[in-house]
């Protein structure tokens, strides 16, 4: 039966959706899906605490190897590359950071399949700068090759905070990312798919976030106008974009408005360019001089309550 050309006309005229049409929301929610974990996967491979990856050759063989960044102030983070079994041995060098102290050996033993060596617990946000040297009758490899690592101490945070903190970000970049693809190409539903940004970027940033940093460094907020951590700023920063966005939409009449749609695509634009700031840069960091005289500042690792107890007074 062939439906007559006026029908198809008067359904196009009142907004309807075609069959080809209705697949757009499932194309702009699967590019918005591909984002979000790249987003992700640049997350988790970038950033100052993430491992460093790295290689050397023993006997003609190429051994990898992975040395951390980042430690719990309840245990001593252990420094592991692996042991060729032959006459390689190995000497951790570490100072705290950043500080004027000069370098202390570890000497690095056999275990279970690698050389290790266990730098000293540090405060919550402190800091200890290292670096490695293996010798053998080969000669001498020093890694890294120039620079050195830095690693940061945090106190343990409990999963159920951690893991839904982690979740709302994501999620509400996934969320933000489908609005402004909407806002570009497909326009409905906006308001509802910006609240729906705004709150879990409410939830997982301003809420969970300082709830994280808490438990982690002993404060809920190092951001402005208390400080200056990059990852409390930007985060604030992305949260009033989208605020901002809801109060501008709030004042429009329609969705398929080029300043409500425009302002969608600056507050994903910010959103991005957030993400794409590598994860805890310029994060908390214990400041060595201001507890000089604090006998818990001992690299030993020893009293280590009494230093916590002098950071929480100052």
């Amino acid at each position: 039966m062939q439906i007559p050309e006026v029908d198809i006309l008067r359904v196009m005229s009142n907004g309807e959706q075609s069959p080809k049409r209705g697949w757009v929301p499932w194309v702009l929610w699967a590019a918005a899906v591909g984002i979000m974990f790249y987003a992700a996967e640049y997350q988790e491979r970038t950033g100052p605490t993430k491992e460093f990856k790295g290689s050397f050759e023993s006997g003609g063989v190429e051994y990898p190897f992975e040395l951390l960044r980042s430690g719990n102030t309840d245990a001593g983070a252990p420094i592991l590359v692996p042991d060729p079994g032959s006459d390689l041995t190995g000497t951790v060098f570490f100072k705290r950071y950043p500080t004027n102290d000069p370098f202390s050996p570890i000497p690095m033993e056999s275990v279970a399949g690698d050389l290790q060596a266990v730098l000293p617990v540090q405060p919550a946000a402190g800091k200890l700068e290292y670096y490695v040297v293996l010798e053998s009758a080969e000669g001498t490899t020093r890694i890294p090759e120039e620079e050195t690592l830095i690693l940061r101490y945090k106190d343990p945070v409990p999963l159920g905070f951690l893991v839904p903190h982690i979740i709302c970000m994501f999620i509400g970049l996934l969320v933000g990312v489908r609005t402004a693809l909407g806002a570009a190409v497909h326009p409905t539903g906006l308001k509802r798919l910006v609240w729906t940004t705004l709150g879990l970027m409410t939830v997982g940033g301003m809420i969970l976030g300082p709830i994280v940093q808490k438990y982690a460094f002993g404060a809920f907020w190092t951001g402005w106008p208390f400080g200056y951590d990059l990852t409390d700023n930007k985060t604030l920063i992305m949260w009033i974009v989208w605020v901002g966005v809801v109060v501008i939409l709030s004042r429009r009449k329609s969705e398929d408005d080029w300043v409500g749609r425009g302002s969608i695509l600056a507050a994903a634009a910010v959103m991005m360019a957030v993400y794409l700031i590598p994860h805890s840069l310029r994060g908390s960091e214990l400041d060595y001089s201001q507890v000089e005289g604090v006998q818990a500042v001992d690299v030993s690792g020893q009293d280590l309550p009494a230093l916590a107890a002098h950071l929480i007074e100052s």
